[in-house]
């Protein structure tokens, strides 16, 4: 285990809630949180503190997953609800979530930073007082011309190519947030940036 034994961890994957937006490109996050609840048996189905989440254990201590469900532009009033009541410091909260400066299929894990003018992150960021969290970045490719606005393409869905690419680095970015508990974010990084099958 990276942190101390026995430490409580949240990773919440961001989203919208709705059918009409399961396959989008925003809903990155949403999709992978799904996969590693799957891996750890884990399903995501209490709903309190605006969002959707479960609890197990892992390396001896909590871990919470959470897909927040006030829309992607609330998403920090979720996490600070669930970080602040089970008493989760930012440093123990990854966030997985798309990035269209990415290609789909490549992932990009940092400790910290700005919004980088994702909406999701924003909020995180206000509502929790700072930006030094882990984030695991899901690329899901920039817009198909630079006239288009960028909410239709967020919004927008996957191509087929795009869809084989995402769906590989969803499950390598589940693989990478539960490494950033083992073994650290350096590691991860290391391990899991710019990674692509």
């Amino acid at each position: 285990m990276f942190g101390k034994k026995g430490e409580s961890w949240l990773i919440v994957g961001l989203g919208n809630p709705g059918r009409e937006y399961e396959k989008t490109r925003h809903n990155a996050g949403f999709r992978a949180i799904d996969l590693l609840a799957e891996k750890l048996g884990c399903k995501i189905d209490r709903l309190k503190f605006q969002g959707l989440y479960c609890q197990t254990n892992y390396g001896g201590g909590k871990l919470f997953l959470l897909k927040p469900q006030t829309y992607m532009n609330l998403s920090g009033r979720s996490v600070l609800q669930l970080s602040a009541y089970f008493n989760i410091p930012p440093q123990n909260i990854i966030v997985l979530f798309d990035d269209i400066s990415l290609p789909p299929g490549r992932l990009r894990i940092r400790s910290d930073g700005s919004a980088g003018g994702h909406n999701g992150i924003k909020s995180i960021i206000a509502e929790i007082g700072t930006q030094d969290f882990p984030r695991v970045k899901i690329g899901v490719g920039g817009k198909a011309h630079p006239d288009q606005d960028l909410a239709d393409h967020v919004l927008s869905g996957f191509s087929a190519s795009e869809e084989k690419a995402l769906v590989s680095a969803l499950e390598r970015a589940a693989d990478a947030a539960l490494t950033v508990i083992d073994k650290g974010v350096p590691e991860a990084a290391n391990r899991f940036n710019g990674s692509q099958p």
